[in-house]
């Protein structure tokens, strides 16, 4: 759910914002007001909005440095501004200096609802990337830890060229290896500290988080890609990992 700070030195415009827009549809749960760039500013220190629409033209502080000022606060917050044809100048300045979008006055319905599903779509869209970062990062983290000479390096090679192997197994490992599974399973804890089993699951639960985020492919082809062969049992091993279904982390994430 988001918060959205609405300002405007001219009431009837923030009272038509209010009136025309279906702010739950948009998952905007909580909507602010204020008249003039310094009271913008105030409360958005205290409320730190997601998002902003805010007139260009205002008395105490103008829109665009109202703008700059709560970007310095809140870097990811997404403002549009509010603005008619004598300062569309100022408005593409406006978009140089960081905003995300405008509108041009006289607003309409579909004008501020557009502008709104824009931002949020950009927040969303950003919000996934850094998690997917996050995921990567702790990914290439743990890889790094396997790096080092002799059997892990081996080891870490066939987990990663078998990750969507059905039959991939510590058996199957062992005779890759030419090991006994017995002794692998004793060298596996050593160099890594947990089972075999344990860090295969990880594993593939960490790569089913990137193509979650990353991909528009379907459960059962996710499921399939990280070595799955029941995609209820992906499913319901993903959310007694995570605490949510593949589905709802997806959205989690976009929100």
């Amino acid at each position: 759910m988001y918060k959205l700070l609405l300002v405007d030195d001219e009431p009837i415009i923030i009272k038509g914002i209010r009136s025309f827009v279906d702010f739950h549809a948009l998952t905007i749960s909580e909507v602010y007001e204020a008249t003039n760039g310094e009271e913008a500013l105030e409360s958005f220190q205290t409320h730190l909005p997601d998002l902003v629409l805010a007139d260009i033209n205002m008395p105490k502080m103008n829109g665009l440095d109202f703008a700059i000022a709560a970007k310095d606060i809140k870097p990811d917050v997404k403002i549009a501004i509010i603005t008619g044809y004598d300062y569309f100048d100022y408005a593409v300045t406006a978009l140089k200096s960081g905003i995300d979008d405008y509108v041009l006055k006289p607003v309409s319905k579909k004008d501020i609802q557009e502008t709104l599903q824009k931002l949020i779509h950009k927040l969303q869209s950003e919000n996934s990337q850094s998690e997917v970062s996050r995921v990567v990062h702790d990914l290439i983290s743990k890889s790094s830890n396997s790096k080092d000479i002799g059997y892990k390096g081996q080891i870490q090679k066939e987990i990663d060229a078998n990750i969507a192997n059905f039959d991939f197994s510590l058996t199957y490992l062992a005779k890759q290896l030419s090991l006994s599974t017995s002794y692998l399973s004793s060298l596996f804890k050593n160099l890594y500290g947990t089972t075999f089993q344990d860090y295969m699951l990880t594993m593939k639960l960490n790569r089913a988080k990137i193509l979650l985020l990353s991909t528009d492919m379907k459960i059962y082809e996710i499921a399939t890609a990280v070595g799955f062969d029941d995609p209820n049992y992906f499913s319901a091993s993903f959310k007694k990992r995570f605490d949510f279904s593949p589905n709802q982390f997806k959205e989690k994430a976009r929100e």
